[in-house]
């Protein structure tokens, strides 16, 4: 089964997000419209609805066709992808001018960490699982 390998190895990369943020989405919804909660997220929801599902395909991508020289373990690979959406997330706030409350720029080295222990989980059980019922690994 090695057609389309890289194919196969997008579709897997996208799933993970893909799922998480529909949920992500529709919690946000409820949250707006049926209990009116003033969150004003609308301008940068774009950025992981379009942005991240990309990025995780790319990555896994990435991981299959650079896997034979790095032997990276692949929970490692995908703990280094929040380095990449970190900025980027970042920089879309400073270019939409979307104010970033003083708690959350406090809880930023924390939740640095914390992300980085769930990437590398997500990505070395649910990701690397779906990389073998598709036969890329």
């Amino acid at each position: 089964m090695n057609r389309h390998a890289y194919l196969r190895a997008y579709m897997a990369g996208i799933t993970v997000p893909t799922i998480f943020l529909l949920v992500v989405a529709a919690g946000f919804c409820v949250l707006r419209y049926v209990y009116n909660i003033p969150i004003p997220i609308e301008r940068v929801i774009v950025f992981p609805m379009a942005v991240v599902p990309n990025l995780w395909g790319l990555w896994n991508l990435l991981f299959i066709a650079s896997h034979e020289r790095t032997h990276l373990p692949i929970g490692l690979h995908g703990a280094l992808l929040p380095v990449l959406l970190g900025p980027l997330g970042f920089l879309l706030t400073r270019v939409l001018d979307f104010p970033i409350p003083h708690v959350v720029a406090q809880a930023l080295p924390i939740g640095a960490v914390i992300a980085l222990i769930a990437y590398y989980l997500v990505w070395k059980y649910l990701v690397h699982s779906l990389n073998e019922v598709l036969g890329l690994e």
